[in-house]
């Protein structure tokens, strides 16, 4: 019987994973947080497309499903940082105007760190839960917003529950502030943890707009337990 060739094309063979060794002074969870960095195919197609991060392709994702970021659109962004919801935004709104016979819209990100400047989108650093927060948000826009979007996340504590309440309580507080800004119509988009204690928020959300939705992107993690809501046609 002849010897059967080896596959040397590389045609049917799965891609090799990255394996990280535990090295001297970084921890165990460091090292699989490492290692599933090197292997998250977002992670490889933000570098890629010139992502800021992975979480890009979440709002991407969502924005195909629900089609919130149409061109002439002004985006409020809070906890912009590093960018990557930014990016997507000014593509999809177009705010640099390169799709010609389309409106040109407008794309503000807040953060409490300062970030590193995104072509097409203007950011400041500020505490949206600050008193004047919204005035100072609708002055540099020029009026009000048609989209208010948050990915944002409290610190973590290492305990699941206390995690899901704070972030409830952070996407409560985004959703108040959007209430201020957003004009009548508009669009809110932020990442909540599921867990039990997002009952109240469902409740005011659906008072405020016409259709709440709970969603998880494809490129949401499996085993995270973050999804989306995305609330749209504020009643005003």
């Amino acid at each position: 019987m002849s010897e059967k060739k080896k596959n040397t094309s590389g045609r049917g063979q799965r891609d090799l994973k990255v394996k990280v060794k535990t090295a001297r002074g970084r921890s165990l969870s460091s090292t699989r947080w490492l290692q599933r960095q090197l292997n998250d195919p977002y992670v490889k197609r933000a570098r890629a497309e010139g992502y800021r991060g992975r979480a890009a392709f979440k709002i991407l994702e969502l924005d195909d499903k629900f089609r919130f970021l149409v061109p002439g659109a002004r985006v409020v962004d809070l906890g912009c940082a590093p960018g990557g919801w930014c990016q997507v935004a000014v593509q999809r709104v177009n705010a640099l105007g390169e799709k010609s016979g389309k409106r040109i819209g407008t794309v503000l990100g807040v953060d409490l760190q300062e970030v590193e400047p995104i072509a097409g989108a203007e950011t400041h650093q500020l505490d949206f839960m600050s008193d004047d927060a919204d005035i100072k948000v609708k002055d540099w826009l020029g009026g009000m917003a048609d989209v208010v979007m948050s990915d944002m996340a409290a610190a973590s504590s290492g305990h699941k529950q206390t995690d899901h309440l704070r972030i409830i309580a952070l996407c409560e507080a985004a959703a108040y502030f959007a209430f201020d800004v957003l004009e009548e119509g508009g669009t809110f988009v932020a990442k909540v943890l599921a867990g039990g204690a997002e009952g109240d928020l469902q409740k005011l959300l659906k008072q405020k707009f016409t259709k709440v939705i709970n969603v998880k992107p494809p490129a949401s993690r499996a085993d995270s337990s973050e999804k989306f809501v995305v609330a749209t046609g504020f009643r005003g």
